[in-house]
């Protein structure tokens, strides 16, 4: 029976029409519209929020040491606590995802996250302190890779590079908005009330919980092939409403159905943690993993300490060293816009493959040139910002398009896990770097060491997805 169905604004129900590989044919046909548009500002305003909690807690941490009397390893554990319980989450968060749908899980950790910000405001010691940050971590580290296998999942294959990407915007963004305004509100109001503002967006769950609907991708995968028929329906209706124009008619899957034939049983039957470790995917999970961790690596260990390298290295102004590093953060902002316009033509392997080996170039360089002044750091940390940030935020739209439908959220949640391994191990070890060195010079040596590594494994080893559907990619 032929897959195509109506060209009316909103088709009937279709048992033709709500298979796997038909639910791909008929999103392959939607024209970018409206509806498009607002799911990705609904998920993209939840995530710009998780991105802004994740941040306050270093902007709070001056006046809780004050408060609390805080020693350097109770410092310490408030600002590593939450990651922990990111990576957690993140671990978590994908096999719920897989199980129970994208939109609920993606919900549940924006209100956790909301009430757990309120909570915060009540803590008057440490250890409650520690507990609910943990539990914030979970939340964070469990929205962010959900909601980026649901976008992917909502979008076509043609430009799909820069429509993902110009939604993960809204992280880096967070992270750089959550900076500024903290940075006022905190000396001016006190901690508290940062995270009262913090908890605000919890509302956003009931808005994704009514306007945001489950991938019709996940429902058909689950055997919900009614469910998926009316939600595909849903879709169909408002993106021909917004557009004005009937929709044509979706083309016969073939394509994905010839790569199923190509898959291996055990493909085919792959699912849960030992599936992302069943043939084909063994090799991506591990080189997308090596990805993760090298680039996030590179990203902490440069970020984190640069505030301490400006001040103890070159004698700045806590002012100056901090209005510096920020260059450097807003100049990764501008290498993930510039990725976002460009991958789709690029490719993914060439942009990791690129992004990352010209990073560890300028490192080399200000190496090799002795990192003498603090221009000459902001100058060149900054180039190579825009490299691996560009790197870092293309790793949200390429794991998803590796995974099949059945394991994806879990396969972005080790992702997930392995980025906080790099953003945990990457500040450590610069420091151990340093401390034995006395120079930065070894810093930015074993930083642009750990790029190359990850542009090696990126541009030898990374299957190329540009523009290829998701059924096609992973049976």
């Amino acid at each position: 029976m032929s897959t195509d169905i109506s060209q009316d604004a909103a088709p009937g129900p279709s048992p033709s029409g709500t298979t796997r590989t038909a639910i791909a044919a008929r999103f392959e046909r939607l024209p970018p519209s409206r509806w498009h548009v607002t799911v990705r500002l609904i998920v993209g305003v939840v995530t710009f929020f998780e991105a802004f909690d994740q941040l306050l807690i270093a902007y709070a941490l001056p006046e809780l040491r004050d408060e609390w009397q805080l020693s350097t390893g109770d410092a310490t554990a408030v600002l590593t606590v939450g990651s922990v319980g990111m990576l957690v989450g993140a671990l978590l968060s994908g096999r719920l995802a897989d199980r129970y749908g994208r939109v609920k899980v993606i919900a549940y950790c924006i209100a956790v996250s909301g009430l757990v910000s309120l909570a915060l405001t009540a803590c008057t010691s440490l250890a409650p302190f520690l507990a609910l940050r943990f539990a914030q971590g979970l939340a964070i580290g469990g929205e962010v890779p959900v909601a980026a296998a649901f976008i992917s999942e909502i979008t076509r294959s043609f430009k799909r590079g820069r429509f993902v990407l110009l939604y993960e915007l809204v992280f880096p963004a967070g992270l750089t908005v959550g900076a500024l305004v903290a940075a006022w509100v905190v000396p001016a109001a006190g901690w508290r009330t940062m995270f009262v503002v913090a908890a605000v967006p919890g509302l956003l769950a009931f808005l994704v919980q009514r306007r945001v609907p489950e991938s019709p991708r996940w429902l058909a995968d689950r055997g919900r092939l009614a469910e998926a028929e009316a939600v595909m329906a849903g879709i169909e209706a408002k993106v021909a409403a917004a557009t004005g124009q009937p929709l044509p008619a979706p083309r016969a899957a073939s394509t994905p159905e010839k790569a199923t034939a190509k898959a291996t049983d055990a493909e085919r039957a792959a699912t849960g943690l030992r599936g992302l470790f069943t043939g084909r995917y063994r090799r991506r999970t591990l080189v997308v993993g090596a990805i993760w961790f090298t680039g996030y690596f590179v990203n902490y260990g440069v970020t984190s300490w640069l505030p301490s390298i400006y001040k103890d290295e070159y004698g700045l102004g806590l002012s100056d060293a901090l209005l510096y590093s920020t260059v450097t953060s807003v100049a990764g902002l501008l290498g993930c816009l510039i990725v976002a316009l460009t991958v789709d033509v690029l490719g993914r392997r060439k942009v990791f493959a690129i992004c990352l080996g010209a990073s560890a170039a300028l490192l080399l360089t200000l190496a090799a040139l002795g990192a003498g002044s603090p221009v000459q750091v902001l100058i060149w940390t900054s180039l190579s910002a825009v490299g691996f940030f560009g790197s870092n935020i293309c790793l949200y739209l390429y794991t998803p398009e590796l995974y099949p439908t059945r394991m994806r959220a879990l396969g972005c949640s080790i992702g997930g896990a392995v980025n906080r391994l790099g953003v945990i191990l990457g500040p450590i070890l610069v420091g151990l770097v340093y401390a034995a060195n006395d120079s930065v010079v070894a810093v930015f040596v074993m930083l642009a060491v750990v790029a190359v590594l990850g542009a090696v494994v990126a541009g030898t080893l990374a299957e190329e997805t540009a523009n290829r559907p998701l059924e096609e990619i992973s049976p």
